[in-house]
């Protein structure tokens, strides 16, 4: 769940094929974006002095995914919510990028989450996930 996320096909160039990988060996893969069009768009890149290069950076971060559109267990979505953090979950590790307002997420802390048994932090942020989930739309409605 990012608003563009540019950096993870940019700078890993097996990402895609990976994530491809992946869901033909039968994992599902859901995707958020933040929506281009969406308002929280718009004042984020207002907060980072972007403008609206933070819609292009979403539409730019899209392109890198349409080898996965084919694939039924593959979700791409818009989100237009406040996110707070950027959650990049794999199993049962997770990526938190916490985010400082006015600062590119590329320049903010990343914490390592592992799920253990006992503690729900893990489980917040899983929660937190499935309810952007819940409010999403298809990037390509046709698929």
């Amino acid at each position: 769940m990012v608003y563009g996320g540019l950096f993870l096909p940019e700078f890993n160039h097996r990402w895609i094929a990976t994530l491809r990988e992946k869901a033909l060996a039968g994992a599902q893969v859901e995707l958020l974006f933040g929506d281009p069009e969406g308002e929280h768009i718009t004042e984020r890149g207002d907060a980072e002095g972007i403008g609206p290069a933070m819609a292009n950076k979403i539409l730019n971060a899209l392109a890198f995914y349409k080898d996965l559109r084919d694939l039924d267990n593959v979700g791409i979505y818009y989100h237009d919510t406040i996110l707070y953090n950027s959650i990049y979950r794999f199993d049962a590790e997770m990526l938190i990028n916490t985010h400082l307002y006015g600062t590119p997420a590329a320049y903010a802390p990343v914490l390592h989450l592992r799920r253990l048994g006992g503690g729900d932090l893990f489980d917040s942020y899983v929660a937190s996930f499935n309810r952007v989930l819940g409010k999403k739309r298809a990037v390509w409605p046709e698929h």
